[in-house]
């Protein structure tokens, strides 16, 4: 169970990622919609996971890949907008967030 400092933070961490890809980093997403559903902090804060919804599915292992090269860019982004409400810039771990997939997987075979 996250305590509410480790919420706070993952909420924060969520909207700082989510503009950074929206403004800062486009070009590292090949042209593909890419929201962030979760970020977990660890307790001590020094690793951010964060989940990812990439639309067109079929391209997230180019956008993983991407994200994954230049994880170090996105980490010091990360930092100038953090870094008076942190002492240290947690490491990043991307992850894929497969809901939307599973649903609409489990829609098709309703139908």
């Amino acid at each position: 169970m996250e305590s509410t400092r480790q919420q706070k933070i993952g909420r924060q961490i969520q909207r700082d990622i989510s503009e950074i890809f929206s403004k800062e980093a486009a070009s590292l997403l090949c042209g593909t919609m890419v929201s962030v559903t979760l970020v977990r902090m660890s307790p001590d804060f020094e690793l951010a996971k964060i989940y990812l919804s990439i639309f067109p599915f079929e391209k997230h292992a180019e956008v993983m890949a991407s994200l994954q090269e230049n994880n170090w860019l996105i980490r010091k982004t990360l930092g100038v907008r953090v870094r008076n409400q942190l002492r240290h810039v947690p490491e990043l771990a991307f992850y894929i967030d497969d809901s939307l997939e599973y649903i609409s997987a489990i829609d098709k075979l309703l139908k």
